[in-house]
């Protein structure tokens, strides 16, 4: 293939002129006259590349090319060899070095013009495959289901304790099992024991009552080698599954868990490399009346009120964006980054990989910038958009179905207000961002003040006739925002008035009504503690605030801390808990104890508090009655047994691609976090079902997809369930 070059020699400033067709074409001032058609086509910018990003590597190397003028781009090179490409904005381009491609200049071109970098891209030679790697020795014992470990892993220098599972009572009673006394971890890689023990009672051989099962529990915490391991009943002669020692083991966890977001997204085409190639689909919701031109569900033929919603993630298995369901998981992604920010790097495989901005700030940016085109001009903000008729499509793309809007709401409008003000903050770390930090700041300010000049808050703004959840707040509930708003716009501003609020209003917050401090509303308990972060937050305040979280961990409330008659599974969640969304509370559990350490709360000693945090994010990866990892189809990253099916849309039940990863050819995409065990789900799923009915609370859960028997109540994902795992997950993440 030929250079490209313009296909026009006129100026910018003058009309571009292309003959079409053929026959005689008269050419005069800039226009192109065929017969008596004149045909006009305004030029283009001219694009300009400044630089590049690596300067080499092999092909298949991913390029990130910066300049100006690059939206009309619609072709690449390097040299003479076409590359796939993104545009990510009008500055920046993404390229994949192409097969064939040899050292040569990057060149870019819109339908008028082309532009080459001055420097060459090196290319590099291919590396060549890895040797097969020899198989490890295979070990002749099986695994067996009763002996749970953390399928990721431990780091080394962390406690880790496999348990062993007796059940007693519900489905599996009749696979009782009994624990031999010669226990060993043994090295997968040559299948060499590198410690020995003997497993400890439980309880005294107690059957734990929410589990249904006794067991043991095997120490192994000296071994701190990193390596391949598993833990073998020598006398029974069956093993574990495999799990690894490391530093970094659950480096993969989270980049999967945050990268559900990434598939959630709508509006958005998900391509390679981005998506993987099982899950790639078209931009969602983007036609004629949908988001983009969704209409007002009370004013449906006034097009005067149609808006441009696109963007932001679908809520959970459902595709519909609710703004008041996204508080939680705003506010505890940009937390989690703020606790933890070096593990939130700048590789997490997404569009705005390689930015210079982290991703998970780049993801929440997504969803606040959908919320930004929720917002009115008077600050108030419009509460959901979605469907109004159940019609379930997969992919996502291929529903065409209109789509419709519920107007402002004070509920929407205080719930933006923190969002905004929140992101703001962290916005402002990042010299990019700067102008967006300025602007959420300005659109918080209006969303408070809109909120507190309207004097009855409105409590029945969605009649559900745009599907499906219910996205009214109580007028506590919408008040408790208000602080939580306050209190970072105090952090922006300084302003006395939001200082004021905060000082008067922050007993009535769920910390002060509630055991457990973030178990629930999680961004109210971590707006409090944010504000004991401020250089000008009030001493007596900040002092309170702090006692007040050391007294809940002090008196427990088996919350927090290790108490080991508990919970054979080391990881226990009060009964009344285990409810629609329970591993949503479970994944808070973990992050109340861990805000101890995180906030440097003057407890004694935070080992017990760290351990608790680890211990749940065990159940999460194995470490439970189904010996089972709770996030969907990630056995390529090291379990042997995760999640194989959710109820979503998208992964629609019998879907010969999509719907389970022991039926389909994909199975759904990898990291979701179901809602988990839901102990009254025999109010809603048929009692033939054995599990989940009929079961003890951490049994009551099943691997399935049917919306006619209302699996939704068991493994449907949600947004705010996988922010409480990200959340706990990166505080241990390296």
């Amino acid at each position: 293939m030929s250079s490209p070059t313009p296909l026009s020699n006129s100026s910018a400033a003058s009309p571009a002129v292309r003959a079409v067709g053929s026959g005689l074409a008269a050419v005069t001032a800039g226009f192109v006259l065929l017969g008596a058609s004149l045909q006009v086509q305004a030029a283009l910018p001219k694009p300009y590349i400044s630089g590049f990003t690596p300067t080499s590597g092999p092909v298949g190397t991913v390029v990130t090319v910066s300049g100006v003028r690059f939206s009309e781009v619609n072709k690449a090179w390097v040299g003479t060899r076409p590359a796939t490409f993104s545009v990510i904005n009008s500055t920046t381009i993404r390229l994949t070095v192409p097969t064939g491609a040899v050292t040569a200049t990057i060149k870019v071109a819109n339908p008028q013009f082309s532009s080459g970098s001055t420097a060459k891209f090196t290319v590099t030679a291919t590396p060549p495959p890895p040797p097969p790697p020899t198989p490890p020795p295979v070990s002749v014992a099986p695994v067996d289901e009763h002996l749970v470990i953390d399928q990721f892993g431990y780091r080394p220098n962390d406690p880790k304790v496999a348990v062993i599972r007796n059940p007693q009572t519900g489905y599996d009673s009749n696979r009782r099992f009994t624990a031999g006394a010669n226990y060993r971890v043994v090295r997968s890689t040559d299948n060499v024991a590198v410690f020995s023990g003997t497993p400890t009672v439980w309880n005294n051989g107690a059957i734990d009552p929410l589990a249904g099962d006794s067991g043991w529990w095997f120490d192994f915490s000296s071994v701190t080698t990193a390596g391949s391991y598993y833990i073998l009943d020598a006398d029974r002669q069956v093993r574990s599954p495999t799990f690894r020692i490391a530093q970094t083991v659950y480096r993969d966890a989270l980049k999967a868990s945050l990268r559900m977001y990434y598939y959630q997204r709508s509006g958005l085409a998900k391509v390679t490399p981005y998506a993987e190639a099982c899950w790639t689909d078209g931009a969602a919701f983007l036609g004629t009346n949908q988001d983009s031109q969704a209409r007002d569900v009370t004013d449906q033929a006034n097009s005067a009120k149609v808006r441009d919603l696109r963007g932001g993630w679908f809520d959970a298995g459902d595709t519909n964006k609710y703004v008041t369901y996204a508080v939680s998981p705003v506010h505890q992604l940009l937390a989690a980054y703020e606790e933890n920010p070096a593990v939130f790097t700048d590789d997490f495989s997404i569009p705005e990989s390689g930015n210079g901005v982290p991703d998970v700030v780049d993801e929440v940016k997504w969803e606040v910038d959908w919320l930004k085109r929720m917002q009115n001009p008077d600050g108030s903000a419009l509460l959901k958009v979605g469907q109004i008729t159940i019609h379930a499509a997969t992919p996502p793309s291929s529903d065409l179905q209109p789509r419709y809007y519920v107007p402002a709401c004070t509920s929407s409008t205080i719930a933006v207000a923190g969002m905004f003000a929140h992101a703001s903050l962290v916005y402002a770390r990042f010299p990019a961002l700067a102008t967006e930090a300025a602007d959420l700041k300005a659109r918080a300010i209006a969303a408070y003040d809109r909120y507190v000049a309207t004097p009855t808050k409105q409590t029945a703004c969605d009649s559900q006739t745009v599907l499906f959840g219910d996205a009214d707040l109580p007028v506590a509930d919408q008040d408790n925002l208000q602080t939580v708003a306050a209190v970072y716009l105090y952090a922006l501003t300084s302003d006395a008035k939001y200082h004021d609020r905060v000082k008067s209003s922050y007993r009535a917050m769920r910390p002060y009504n509630d055991i457990g401090w973030s178990r629930y509303l999680p961004e109210q308990g971590g707006a409090l503690l944010h504000y004991t972060t401020l250089p000008n937050a009030d001493a007596t305040l900040k002092s309170t605030i702090r006692n007040d979280k050391l007294n809940d961990a002090r008196n427990g409330y088996q919350v927090y801390g290790v108490n080991p008659n508990d919970d054979l599974y080391r990881a226990f969640l009060h009964s009344p808990q285990y409810h629609w969304g329970s591993n949503m509370v479970r994944g808070n559990y973990g992050n109340a104890n861990r805000e101890v350490a995180a906030y440097g709360i003057a407890v004694t000693d935070v080992a017990p508090y760290n351990a608790r945090a680890l211990d749940t994010l065990h159940y999460f990866h194995g470490v439970n009655p189904f010996q089972m990892v709770y996030l969907s189809n990630v056995n390529r990253l090291g379990p042997t047994h995760s999640l194989n099916t959710v109820y979503h849309e998208w992964f629609h039940d019998g879907d010969p691609k999509w719907d389970d990863v022991r039926s389909s050819s994909c199975g759904p995409a990898p990291g979701y976090i179901p809602a988990g065990p839901n102990a009254g789900a025999g109010y809603d799923v048929p009692s033939y079902l054995t599990p989940p009915t009929g079961q003890p609370a951490q049994k009551s859960f099943l691997e399935w997809n049917n919306v006619n028997e209302r699996s939704y109540v068991i493994t449907e994902p949600g947004i705010y369930y996988q922010s409480a795992y990200v959340k706990l997950v990166s505080s241990f993440a390296q």
